[in-house]
């Protein structure tokens, strides 16, 4: 279906980057619905927050990778609003799952205890996070996947003790998610416990495909502000146990770089810990997809570009995201593969019009709308023959009313 556009192509493809669906509601942003799943395995219920991508149709054909967030009743709308700036372009549209943990947070979140230590909690239950990891494996994603559409590539989010069960679901179930995001994770926690496990599984285990973003808040030492990251591992005082067990961590993890996991972690220097969750989400989920941000836009944007070197474009980009996300996925946007197609037919460029509707329909094969168009391009041509095929194809697809009087316009022709 032909549109009048407005924008430069270069334009076309940064609005992709989708903005937040606003409901009906008297506040200007809400991010995520509610829902209430029953655990057999906690032995409780548990809230969680979806929130789904601005394209959504649920009578629509496309499915969604899936991140999922700790502490989802405060981490939550951030991630909501960093996926919305920066979907499109620097990382896939996602369905966003936000797992709540008000109840009983350092019980859910931190590993078991094998040596009681001063600075733990007491007065908290703790060392249940290998049981929620049961939950979220056996529960959670499975019930995510029989509700939604998503895809098997899946995202974990989580902060502080939220970012210890990021590392410990990397180290014991690697197979689960393809990326982990630990946000200034708690690694001092139990005399450092985390790093004896991980000493183990990251010899031992295969973490190809998979990649580990980590990020250190600035607040190295509270009392002495001469500690940076450059020196910070001099200093043994009980001040830096925090950072320098991440550092630590990180160190483990790259003297381990033949397992195959993609490491990559950044200092905050003006950020604390209760600050630092909004820069890592934004800079990790951009690291952990640079895969998926588009390339050879210069070349899309001229007209200059041969047809056969912009199908290679395609192809490229098509076997670069199925080697990164394990499955076939569809290399451009369906609306910007037919919005090439259009211009590209304005600008009398029959072949590549022609090769954009294709790829389109071999991308996109369940959407009405790809054959449609290409209908309206073989009538460009005085093709009625295939103007009509498709256009037939379309009907059966959508049912529209639209549909039918296009072909019954064309067989009358």
């Amino acid at each position: 279906m032909k549109f009048i556009f407005h924008f430069t192509l270069l334009a076309i493809i940064l609005a992709f980057q989708q903005g937040l669906s606003q409901g009906e509601n008297q506040y200007l942003i809400q991010a995520g619905k509610v829902e209430v799943l029953d655990s057999k395995i906690l032995n409780e219920s548990r809230e969680i927050y979806i929130q789904l991508p601005s394209g959504y149709d649920p009578n629509g054909y496309q499915d969604y990778p899936v991140v999922y967030i700790l502490d989802g009743e405060v981490m939550f709308p951030t991630l909501v609003n960093v996926h919305a700036f920066y979907s499109g372009g620097f990382i896939p549209e996602m369905i966003m799952v936000g797992i709540a943990n008000k109840e009983n947070r350092t019980r859910d979140l931190t590993i078991p205890i094998i040596n009681s230590k001063d600075r733990m909690p007491s007065n908290f239950e703790h060392g249940g996070a290998d049981l929620f990891l049961r939950f979220v494996a056996e529960e959670l994603i499975p019930h995510i996947e029989s509700k939604y559409p998503v895809t098997p590539f899946r995202t974990l989010i989580g902060h502080s003790y939220g970012g210890q069960f990021v590392i410990n679901a990397l180290l014991n179930q690697p197979e689960l998610f393809a990326n982990y995001l630990a946000i200034d994770p708690s690694l001092d926690w139990d005399d450092q416990r985390m790093l004896d496990i991980g000493r183990d599984s990251l010899q031992s285990k295969n973490y190809s495909n998979k990649s580990l973003f980590v990020s250190i808040s600035g607040q190295l030492h509270m009392q002495d502000p001469t500690v940076t990251i450059d020196n910070l591992m001099d200093d043994q005082s009980i001040f830096t146990l925090f950072p320098r067990s991440i550092i630590s961590f990180i160190n483990l993890v790259e003297e381990n770089d033949g397992n195959g996991l993609n490491l990559e972690w950044k200092f905050y220097p003006n950020d604390l810990h209760g600050t630092v969750p909004f820069p890592s989400m934004m800079d990790g989920l951009i690291s952990l997809f640079k895969w998926f941000q588009m390339e050879n836009t210069d070349k899309l944007n001229s007209p200059e570009t041969s047809t056969t070197e912009l199908q290679k474009i395609i192809n490229y980009r098509a076997e670069k995201l199925k080697s990164n996300f394990q499955y076939e996925a569809a290399p451009y946007p369906e609306d910007l593969l037919n919005m090439l197609g259009y211009m590209s037919m304005d600008m009398q460029q029959i072949d590549k019009a022609k090769m954009y509707f294709e790829n389109a329909i071999k991308y996109y094969p369940q959407s009405a709308n790809v054959y449609d168009s290409i209908s309206d391009f073989y009538m460009s041509q005085n093709d009625r023959s295939r103007a009509l095929k498709y256009a037939s194809k379309a009907y059966e697809l959508s049912g529209s009313d639209y549909h039918k009087e296009k072909v019954e316009k064309l067989k009358k022709e």
